[in-house]
């Protein structure tokens, strides 16, 4: 309930999460400068509304380059809006538990597609259960399907996730632990379906808290 729908003048969308009444968590590539941003919230009627967005904060050391390359960098944004998202919950925003298992169980949430390249099949939230793959740590997660491990078609995130959040069960409940930058299709491939790059929030955690409270928002 706390997932939102942001979409850019230059036909992009992403996903982001509610962690205050009016501020938004997102990946920085997912607002970059030079477009207008807006968040999409369907009232109790089931009609989207556009909201505006005030401010937008980039967290300072991402790279665009490491992102779109798979590498690890600061993919972290936030948003805030000119009014209260009113009827929407918000996340508790935290860390994964350290150390990061192999095998470490994570659930991820977004509103893209679930056919590559077929826009009409995205804009309800999903959720999928992925576990953690390959040497997973406080710069960077990958995650896949358990079922197929990235080397068949399996669930992950795919167009229009990017932002999404990345929850792990805490014994108080779900924690938004991470957003997700980046998928890979089978085996490394292009597409969506192997492999979903998941930027933890352990090195970054203060930093959206600060400046969420610059904002004015308690958290």
């Amino acid at each position: 309930r706390a997932v939102v729908t942001i979409v850019g003048s230059r036909g992009n969308f992403c996903t982001g999460s509610l962690i205050a009444p009016r501020v938004v968590l997102t990946a920085a590539h997912c607002v970059q400068p030079g477009a207008d941003y807006k968040i999409v919230d369907r009232g109790a009627d089931g009609q989207p509304q556009l909201l505006n967005v005030r401010t937008i904060a980039l967290h300072p050391n991402f790279n665009m380059q490491a992102m779109q390359a798979h590498r690890a960098t600061a993919d972290v944004a936030l948003l805030q809006l000119e009014i209260p998202l009113k009827g929407k919950s918000t996340v508790t925003v935290g860390m994964p538990s350290i150390p990061i298992q192999v095998g470490g169980r994570f659930v991820i949430a977004g509103i893209g597609v679930t056919v590559r390249g077929e826009g009409k099949s995205g804009g309800a939230t999903r959720v999928a259960g992925l576990v953690a793959t390959g040497h997973p740590g406080t710069l960077q997660i990958r995650l896949v399907d358990p079922v197929t491990n990235g080397v068949r078609d399996g669930i992950g995130a795919c167009t229009g996730d990017s932002g999404g959040p990345v929850f792990e069960d805490k014994a108080n409940g779900p924690v938004l632990v991470g957003l997700i930058s980046w998928s890979t299709g089978p085996n490394g491939a292009s597409g969506c379906g192997g492999l979903t790059g998941v930027t933890p929030l352990t090195l970054y955690r203060d930093w959206i808290l600060q400046t969420a409270r610059s904002w004015g928002a308690v958290l």
